[in-house]
C-alpha cells in the first residue's frame, strides 16, 4: 500500500541526507545512505549518484549502471503512483500522486539523457517528448495553472547595469507591457528590458513549509518543466528538427525562468535547478562570443553560485562555477586560484567525476594564460581521472610543449595518440574531437613528408600549436587580457612564411619587420600551407579583437573568409571566420555605444549584418566539417542573444 503522509515525509528527509552528501563531494555517504532505504527517494538517489558518475566524466562503462538503477527508481514511483491514485494518503495540498509523478517524470528525464549520452541519442530523445507530454507539461499545468510570474526567483537587479546610449526599458502585466521608469526586476529582466511574464491569470503563489512535500513538488515541477526547454533549445539545429518533428517545441525564456523559480527553493530540485542555470550561463559566456547584457548575467550567476556555495562550501560543482565567473570576468589568476585551493589534499575527494571538472577548466585557463608547462602537466593529469578521449588530452598537451619548443616531449605524446583513439570508441565510432584529431595527425606526417622525406619527427611539422587550434572551438582567446593577447599576437605573426601581408597598428606596435627580404621569401623557406595560412588569419583577427583593434580583426578575418576556398583539411575555419566576424561587429558596436550616442537605426543595421553573418556560417558547418555541431550551438546561442538586444533596445524583429 502507499506509504502514510507521515512515512512519504520521514523518507524525503532521510533522503535528503543523502542529497546533503553528494552536494558536499561526499558520494560514498551519499551512496550509504541511499542504500540504507528503499523508498522511492532512496532509489532515485542512488540512480542520481550514478547518473553524475557517468554525466560529469562521460564514462560509458557508469552509463549502463545508472540505466539500471534509474529503471528501478522509475519502476517503484510508477508503483506507488497506482497506489496513491487508488487509496490516496493527502501529503500535499495538490491532487493525491501528485509527488508520484514528479519523481517518476524525474526518473524518465534522467533515463532519457542517459541513453543519449550513451549514443542511443534517438531511443532517449524518441521518449522524452512524450514524457513531456504525460508527465512534467501534465504535472506543470497542475501545479502553476496560473504561470510563474508571482513566484520569487534568486535575485532582484536594475535592469541593465551598464550606461548604454540608447536603451528601452519596459515593464508589463502578464497580458501586456507599457513603457515606464527603469526600475527594479527580477531574474528575467534581462530578455525583456523588465519581467518575463506568460499570459496568465495572477494570482497568489502556492506557500509551501521548507523541505515538505508541497515544496518538492512546486521545486521539482518548475525544474523539470525548465530542463525539459533547456535541453531540447541548446540541441543543434538538425537535432531540434527531429524533436520537433516528434511533436516539441521549446520556449527557452520559460524554461528559464521556471528553472529560476525553482532555484529559489530549498529543496534537492533547487540545487539541481542551480545547477543547471550555472551551466547555462557559463556556456553562454564562454560560447557565445557576445552577450546583450553580460553584466546582468554574471550577477545572476554569482548570486546563484553565492546561494550553494554557502550550503555546500566544500562542492566541486560550486567551486567550479566560482572560478567560471572569475575568469569571465577577466580575472584568470583569480580563477586559477580558486581551482587550485579547490583541489587541495584538506578537502572532501571522493567524487572523482566533479573533481575533473575541476581539473578540465584548470587546465583550459592555464593553457588561455600561455602557462604552457603547467597546462600540459594538468590535461595529462586529467587521464588519471576519468576515461573521455585520452587522445585528446594527449593532442593538447602536446600543442603545449610544441609553444615551448620541446618537439621531443611533443612526438612522444603524439605517437600514443592513434592507439588511444582506437581504443575510445563510442558506438563504433570516433568522437567528433578525435576525428579532428586524426586529420591534423595526417595533415602534419603528410607535411614533413613533403619537407624532409620522411614522416619521422612530425611534431616539427606544426607550426601553430594544435592546442590553440582546438581552443579555438573552446573560444580559448577571447577572456584574456590584452597582454597575452598580444603574447600570442607575437608568435602566430612570425611562426609562417610568408609573414602577414596586412598591416594593423598593432602588428606595427609589437611586431619587427622581417630583418631582411630574403626572410619572407618562398624561395629560401618553403612556404606553409593554405590551411595554415587561414588558420594564422582566423587567430589573429580573434586576438586582435580580443586586445581592441577592431579594424585590424575586420582585416583578419575577412582574410581568414577568404583563404576558404583553398584550404584541404580545415574546411572549419570559413564557418568559424564569419561566426567570429558577426562577434566583431556586435562587440565593435557594444564599444562605439559606450562613448557616444548611436540610435536604434545604426543597432538594427549591425544586428541585421550579423545575423546575415551567422547564417553565412551556418550554411559552411555542414555534416562534414569538423566539430559543426560545435558551431552550429554557439550560432544559436549568439542569435539568442541577438534578439535579447534587439528587445532591449525596443527594435522590431
Amino acid at each position: 500500500m502507499t506509504a502514510p503522509a507521515e512515512d512519504m515525509q520521514a523518507q524525503l528527509r532521510a533522503a535528503t541526507v543523502g542529497f546533503d552528501y553528494l552536494f558536499a563531494n561526499e558520494l560514498e555517504k551519499a551512496r550509504e545512505t541511499f542504500a540504507s532505504g528503499e523508498s522511492p527517494f532512496h532509489l532515485l538517489g542512488l540512480g542520481v549518484c550514478a547518473f553524475l558518475e557517468a554525466a560529469l566524466g562521460m564514462e560509458t562503462g557508469l552509463m549502463a549502471e545508472a540505466s539500471r538503477l534509474l529503471a528501478l527508481a522509475e519502476a517503484g514511483t510508477k508503483k506507488q503512483l497506482k497506489l496513491a491514485k487508488s487509496a490516496p494518503a493527502r501529503a500535499s495540498q495538490f491532487p493525491p500522486g501528485t509527488e508520484w509523478e514528479l519523481l517518476h517524470s524525474d526518473s524518465v528525464i534522467l533515463l532519457g539523457l542517459t541513453h543519449a549520452l550513451r549514443q542511443r541519442v534517438v531511443y532517449g530523445l524518441s521518449a522524452m517528448p512524450l514524457c513531456y507530454e504525460q508527465c512534467t507539461f501534465q504535472i506543470f499545468k497542475t501545479v502553476y495553472p496560473n504561470g510563474l510570474e508571482n513566484y520569487a526567483t534568486p535575485a532582484a537587479s536594475e535592469t541593465s547595469s551598464r550606461a548604454a546610449s540608447i536603451r528601452s526599458e519596459v515593464s508589463g502585466t502578464s497580458s501586456q507591457v507599457t513603457a515606464s521608469k527603469p526600475a527594479k526586476s527580477g531574474f528575467f529582466s534581462r530578455f525583456t528590458g523588465a519581467t518575463l511574464t506568460v499570459p496568465t491569470t495572477p494570482s497568489t503563489p502556492v506557500v509551501a513549509e521548507e523541505g515538505s512535500i508541497d515544496e518538492l513538488i512546486l521545486s521539482g515541477t518548475a525544474f523539470g518543466y525548465g530542463l525539459f526547454n533547456l535541453v531540447f533549445s541548446l540541441l543543434p539545429a538538425k537535432i531540434r528538427g527531429v524533436v520537433g518533428f516528434l511533436g516539441f517545441n521549446h520556449d527557452r525564456k520559460l524554461a528559464l525562468q521556471s528553472l529560476a523559480v525553482s532555484a529559489a527553493k530549498s529543496d534537492v530540485h533547487s540545487v539541481f535547478a542551480g545547477l543547471s542555470l550555472m551551466t547555462y550561463h557559463g556556456v553562454v559566456l564562454l560560447l557565445s562570443g557576445y552577450q546583450a547584457d553580460e553584466a546582468h548575467i554574471i550577477k545572476q550567476y554569482r548570486a546563484i553560485v553565492d546561494k550553494l556555495e554557502a550550503r555546500y562550501p566544500t562542492g566541486s560543482l560550486w567551486i567550479l562555477n566560482r572560478a567560471k565567473i572569475l575568469r569571465m570576468s577577466y580575472d584568470p589568476d583569480g580563477a586559477i586560484t580558486v581551482l587550485q585551493d579547490g583541489l587541495k589534499p584538506g578537502r572532501p575527494h571522493t567524487f572523482a567525476q566533479a573533481d575533473g571538472l575541476l581539473i578540465f577548466e584548470l587546465a583550459w585557463t592555464l593553457l588561455s594564460q600561455r602557462r604552457y608547462q603547467e597546462a600540459a602537466d594538468t590535461f595529462i593529469k586529467m587521464t588519471e581521472i576519468n576515461s573521455w578521449s585520452h587522445g585528446t588530452y594527449y593532442f593538447i598537451a602536446a600543442g603545449c610543449y610544441i609553444s615551448l619548443g620541446n618537439y621531443e616531449k611533443a612526438q612522444e605524446l603524439l605517437d600514443r595518440i592513434p592507439d588511444l583513439i582506437d581504443k575510445k570508441k563510442i558506438g563504433g565510432k570516433d568522437l567528433p574531437t578525435e576525428v579532428f584529431i586524426k586529420k591534423k595527425l595526417a595533415f602534419y606526417r603528410e607535411k614533413q613528408l613533403a619537407l624532409t622525406g620522411s614522416e619521422a619527427n612530425y611534431a616539427h611539422a606544426a607550426k601553430i600549436s594544435p592546442a590553440e587550434e582546438l581552443g579555438i572551438f573552446w573560444n580559448t582567446h577571447a577572456r584574456i587580457t590584452k597582454e597575452t593577447a598580444i603574447g600570442h599576437l607575437k608568435d602566430w605573426a612570425t611562426c609562417l612564411n610568408p609573414p602577414p601581408a596586412i598591416e594593423t597598428a598593432l602588428l606595427k606596435e609589437h611586431v619587427p619587420p622581417p630583418t631582411s627580404p630574403s626572410s619572407a621569401t618562398p624561395g629560401v623557406e618553403p612556404a606553409d600551407t593554405p590551411d595554415e595560412l587561414a588558420i594564422r588569419s582566423l587567430l589573429l583577427g580573434i586576438v586582435h579583437r580580443t586586445a581592441g583593434d577592431f579594424a585590424g580583426s575586420r582585416a583578419f578575418l575577412a582574410d581568414a573568409e577568404a583563404r576558404n576556398a583553398t584550404v584541404k583539411v580545415s574546411t572549419w575555419v570559413g564557418g568559424v571566420a564569419w561566426f567570429e566576424h558577426a562577434v566583431l561587429d556586435l562587440k565593435e558596436m557594444e564599444a562605439r555605444a559606450a562613448a557616444e550616442i548611436v540610435d536604434g537605426a545604426e543597432w538594427a543595421r549591425v544586428l541585421k549584418g550579423a545575423l546575415e553573418k551567422l547564417d553565412k556560417a551556418l550554411s559552411l558547418a555542414t555534416q562534414q566539417v569538423d566539430l559543426s555541431s560545435r558551431l552550429d550551438s554557439r550560432i544559436v546561442m549568439l542569435k539568442d542573444e541577438i534578439g535579447l538586444k534587439r528587445e532591449m533596445l525596443g527594435l522590431s524583429a
